[in-house]
């Protein structure tokens, strides 16, 4: 079975007009040696779960949106909620891949949904969907996929200033988010705003457009990119 593990990073730069150059700042979560591992969770495929260090019940239902009494109905060895044990898989419920208004959008699109309903949370002005953009985010989440790596700095194209501006995209600000292994748009999202370094990328008043590239497939199943430019 597939195991997958979820990562993620981001990667954002200011101009620095005293240098003449780009000021890049590349952060790493937690350790460099783990690639920016943050809570690691291990989905055995699409309806079971295998418990990680630091997971509780309660957590994994807020994961997949679904209720501590469907869990423990699901897992019926499961006699107290607060005892379950590193590498114990749980059975999710199948009601956590009902397909209902979410879903009903392309993932791309709910990401963009989801995106500007935090910044309009904080009063700032939603971010356009860039086509030329979100075709260099997928090209970045593909050759994660393909090339077996995650990381800001793909082997193929370089920094992803160097990837944009090897596309013709031009911009005074830019970053990126990039993820691996959560399943649905809503999950990586809760990722990328449960860490200060991803939220600060969604919610930066420089940012005016924003590409978005999701890909299945590969060692972590989901592969996930967000590159944000302002002008």
């Amino acid at each position: 079975m597939l195991h997958k593990t979820i990562f993620i990073a981001y990667y954002t730069s200011n101009p620095d007009n005293l240098l003449g150059g780009i000021k890049m700042k590349k952060i790493i979560l937690l350790s460099a040696l783990s690639l920016t591992l943050l809570s690691p969770k291990v989905a055995m495929g699409a309806n079971t779960y295998e418990v990680a260090k630091g997971d509780t019940l309660t957590k994994i239902a807020s994961e997949y949106d679904v209720s501590i009494d469907e869990l423990l109905k699901t897992n019926s060895a499961i006699k107290d909620a607060n005892q379950i044990r590193i590498g114990q898989i749980i059975n999710l419920p199948a009601s956590n891949t009902t397909v209902n208004q979410k879903e009903s959008q392309s993932v791309e699109q709910r990401v963009l949904s989801l995106v500007n309903e935090e910044r309009s949370k904080s009063g700032l002005p939603p971010l356009e969907m860039d086509t030329a953009v979100s075709n260099v985010a997928i090209l970045k989440s593909e050759d994660m996929r393909d090339n077996n790596y995650f990381n800001h700095t793909s082997p193929s194209y370089g920094s992803p200033f160097e990837m944009m501006k090897s596309f013709g995209i031009s911009y005074e600000y830019a970053g990126e988010n990039i993820a691996a292994g959560q399943p649905s748009a809503d999950a990586v999202m809760k990722s990328w705003m449960n860490s200060p370094g991803h939220k600060a990328n969604i919610l930066n008043k420089n940012y005016t457009h924003i590409g978005i590239g999701h890909v299945t497939g590969g060692k972590y199943a989901h592969y996930w990119t967000q590159q944000f430019i302002g002008n």
